[in-house]
């Protein structure tokens, strides 16, 4: 599939974009018709509605939206958008990754990044959270429209403050994510885990990476994502071969041998008893959803 990379910097509505790490723009048939096929963006996009409803894809999961529900798509998530209602209504975000609050989340905030990007793919807000969040939505729609140099230095911080609400009313909605115990080790588990699955896929390595016992490790996952650690490394082997097998122009061999498989028959087991389905098999299915 030819996969499309949505950038920031391509995007120009107005002159003054070219100066701006961030858009608004109302939701429209013209404003979101390139958002209709599956793509990726090198930049945050917030889609927020205010009436009717859509659905967004995110990787592989589907999330309704409608009034007082937002959604962040991560830099690097393949997502796309289906049905929009007659009467939608709303607005779209987009902005860099560096107004993502990402030093604060990795230090001072630390407890708030468990499964971030995945907790804020879709979020229920309070009617009142919802008000202040059009609220600070328009204070940056205000502003893009007619910039300064100060009035953009205005912008980030809206940005930033709404992005802090987003956060911490997903932290509320999560009791789990209150427990301090064994949040860093979470936390790094699932750094690790993303840096090292296509090479490490045993719970005993990870553990001793964390100097804690596999028994401890498994509790600790099933504590913050209802899952074992075994699961968890299966789980994201499996999310990347997904993405290879519907994006990527690999054949099955060269995909077993980038994720550590020993053969393209390893791989073929692998998937088989996990989704009772071969990889060519789920390879359809996967295309299938994506180019309906």
């Amino acid at each position: 599939m030819d996969l499309k990379r949505f950038k920031l910097t391509h995007n120009i509505q107005k002159q003054e974009d070219t100066n701006l790490s961030f858009r608004v723009f109302e939701i429209s048939d013209l404003n979101i018709s390139e958002y209709l096929k599956p793509h990726k963006n090198d930049h945050f996009y917030i889609l927020i509605v205010e009436a009717g409803k859509i659905d967004i894809q995110i990787e592989e999961k589907v999330f309704n939206l409608k009034s007082e529900k937002i959604s962040i798509v991560f830099p690097g998530q393949i997502n796309f958008i289906s049905n929009p209602s007659t009467d939608l209504k709303g607005k779209i975000i987009l902005f860099e990754e560096v107004l993502f609050c990402s030093d604060i989340l990795k230090n001072e905030l630390s407890p708030y990044n468990v499964n971030l990007s995945a907790n804020l793919n879709c979020s229920a807000l309070s009617k009142e959270e919802f008000i202040q969040a059009l609220s600070l939505i328009e204070h940056i729609r205000v502003i893009y429209n007619n910039p300064s140099l100060v009035r953009k230095e205005q912008a980030r911080f809206y940005i930033k403050i709404l992005l802090l609400g987003l956060i911490e009313s997903v932290h509320g909605q999560h009791p789990v994510l209150h427990q301090k115990t064994n949040q860093h080790l979470y936390i790094g588990f699932k750094k690790l885990l993303n840096e090292q699955f296509k090479s490490q896929r045993t719970v005993q390595y990870y553990a001793s990476e964390l100097n804690i016992t596999p028994k401890k490790l498994n509790d600790i996952t099933k504590k913050h994502c209802g899952e074992t650690a075994i699961n968890a490394i299966h789980n994201r082997i499996l999310k990347e071969i997904k993405r290879q097998l519907l994006f990527s122009d690999f054949s099955h061999k060269e995909i077993a041998f980038d994720l550590g498989f020993s053969s393209p028959s390893a791989l073929n087991k692998f998937v088989k008893s996990k989704l009772k389905e071969t990889p060519t098999e789920l390879q359809n299915e996967l295309a299938q959803i994506y180019n309906a």
